[in-house]
């Protein structure tokens, strides 16, 4: 697992929002198509330099792009709020640090 890679609790409450509309060819599978665009989004590298674990680098920009213009991010974003501090994307360590206590756990 890479340190962009969803965690399952974020899966979790991305998956219900994602668009399932079934197409002729077989889908490249969401979450690493997502974890691409996380990595590329968070690294600075270019499409073309998507490693190859999350599939063409073609399928994760037509995605992204795809799902920009649809309004998608913008579901996956308050679907992530709406999850709450628990291991979202803000709150998790990255890789190497320990997780931080927080204030309800010295309670």
């Amino acid at each position: 697992m890479n340190e962009y890679d969803l965690t399952d609790q974020e899966w979790s409450a991305i998956q219900p929002v994602l668009p399932n509309k079934p197409r002729g060819v077989p889908r490249v599978d969401d979450r690493k198509v997502l974890n691409g665009i996380f990595f590329i989004l968070r690294s600075g590298t270019a499409w073309r330099n998507l490693p190859k674990e999350y599939g063409p680098y073609t399928t994760c920009y037509n995605r992204y792009v795809r799902w920009r213009r649809a309004g998608i991010w913008a579901r996956i974003m308050a679907a992530i709020a709406e999850d709450g501090d628990e291991g979202a994307a803000g709150g998790r360590p990255r890789a190497g640090e320990a997780e931080r206590p927080r204030a309800g756990d010295l309670v």
